[in-house]
């Protein structure tokens, strides 16, 4: 799995040819997940963090006046801002970890500086670390799914409001009043938290304060992070799953890589 180099090689091919060979042993796709996974985790921790912050103080402004009933939402930000740091850090290292995986394939399938020599150690490092990453890209979608629950209260609230304007606007003002938006129904406060929601021009007024505004812009960042993670995720899959198949092939066809 780990290449032999031979400098004498590189002296007889020219520097020209050596370069190319160099480049062809570069894992683009493997290098190109990675660069999609620190951004992706870096808009999602860096933007869920703050989204976090914001919305402890919105909550418990707007939709909460007994502190009983904003205190389970209270420690599972405080929590999670700390779980947070620790997405980073593991994504991070373990993006190295990948990263250097593909290169060490990459160059022991494309055979770049001769001899190769692929161990059935190598192959069950690479084995663990597709199940490893398989495991984590279903954790992740869970994680992708449950970043859509503000970002899908935020959106109903916005076009709630927008409802709410254009009532006072026309001949069913005095219906405007109807128009509520519960913080319950999305799991934000428990169910006999009071009040727990907002109505007509109150919930306008809220629409209108760049908390609002801000919050909502951070959690649509966030989404977009762990959707791009997700999507750096899969590539790592499908990268190591085909490194991994090439060698086994060459393996039983009775090639040392």
């Amino acid at each position: 799995m780990f290449p032999v180099k031979q400098p004498w090689l590189c002296k007889a091919l020219g520097c020209y040819d050596c370069c190319i060979r160099c480049l062809g042993a570069v894992p683009y796709t493997s290098l190109l997940a990675t660069l999609l996974c620190y951004t992706g985790v870096a808009l999602f921790c860096g933007a869920g963090h703050e989204a976090l912050s914001h919305t402890h103080t919105f909550i418990e402004l707007y939709f909460a006046r007994d502190v009983q009933d904003f205190i389970v939402l209270a420690d599972f930000i405080k929590y999670f801002q700390y779980v947070i740091y620790g997405l980073a850090s593991f994504f991070f290292l373990y993006g190295l970890l990948l990263l250097a995986e593909g290169f060490y394939t990459t160059s022991a399938v494309k055979q770049t500086f001769g001899e190769f020599r692929s161990t059935s150690f190598g192959r069950c490092i690479s084995l663990t670390f597709i199940i490893l990453t398989y495991v984590l890209t279903v954790i992740w979608l869970a994680v992708f799914a449950f970043t859509a629950v503000p970002v899908l209260f935020f959106f109903n609230m916005a076009h709630s409001c927008h409802t709410v304007n254009v009532m006072s606007e026309t001949t069913l003002f005095s219906q405007h009043s109807r128009v509520c938006m519960d913080a319950r129904q999305y799991g934000f406060l428990p169910w006999n938290a009071v009040p727990g929601n907002v109505c007509g021009t109150t919930l306008a007024n809220i629409c209108k304060t760049p908390e609002f505004y801000l919050t909502y812009d951070l959690y649509i960042c966030a989404f977009a992070g762990a959707g791009i993670t997700l999507l750096a995720l899969f590539i790592y899959v499908v990268a190591t799953t085909y490194n991994y198949a090439v060698l086994r092939f060459l393996g039983r066809k009775g090639i040392r890589c």
